[in-house]
């Protein structure tokens, strides 16, 4: 691929997650409710998102190969903080914050340990994904779960496979790339299929 090819993925894909999780907090604010959403799945992606950004840093890949995780993880930590005041439950998020916190730190403090935490993220970040299916199957409403933000994860999953190939050929962070792709198709699919379902009701 041509280097001027693997710097448009690169950009694309920040441009995209600069937005990504904005389509699902303007529906949760809209809405005034988080229905449709699991908070577990999300705290479990937030870990899933802070593993591997954590795991970037401390093998000292290019920055251009991650630089979108800090703005996730902005976006992800305010579209929780909205779903556990809507849901009654933002005093618990000092609580996480500290967990997350602490676990930030307790990354590095011997390599294994990162190398062990990169390997569960895989388990960690697909784990989200099948708590935000389950949750949809279970109320068969999509409630204000954005098919746009879901879509857009397929997009920026993709272009990671390719730039992961392209830079650093890491083994295991294509691996996880590949399984986010999948997952992140299915949800976005689970979305839009009740969706549907709902319209035509």
């Amino acid at each position: 691929m041509a280097p001027g090819l693997l710097d448009l993925v690169h950009l694309t894909t920040w441009a995209v997650c600069a937005v990504i999780k904005l389509p699902q907090l303007v529906a949760v604010l809209r809405a005034g409710s988080a229905w449709g959403l699991s908070l577990s799945s999300l705290l479990l992606e937030l870990a899933g998102y802070l593993v591997f950004l954590r795991y970037q840093i401390y093998y000292s890949y290019p920055l251009e190969t991650y630089l979108e995780y800090p703005i996730i993880i902005a976006q992800d930590v305010i579209l929780i903080y909205c779903i556990m005041h809507f849901s009654g439950k933002a005093r618990r998020a000092l609580f996480y914050a500290l967990i997350y916190w602490g676990s930030w730190y307790m990354l590095t403090l011997q390599k294994w340990i990162i190398d062990l935490a990169m390997n569960m993220c895989t388990f960690v970040s697909a784990a989200s994904k099948l708590v935000q299916l389950q949750h949809l199957w279970q109320t068969k409403d999509s409630g204000q779960a954005s098919a746009l933000t879901w879509g857009m994860s397929v997009y920026t999953c993709a272009a990671r496979i390719i730039t992961t190939v392209m830079t650093t050929n890491d083994l295991a962070v294509l691996i996880r790339f590949i399984i986010m792709l999948i997952l992140n198709i299915w949800v976005t699919a689970t979305v839009l299929h009740y969706r549907k379902t709902k319209k035509t009701d």
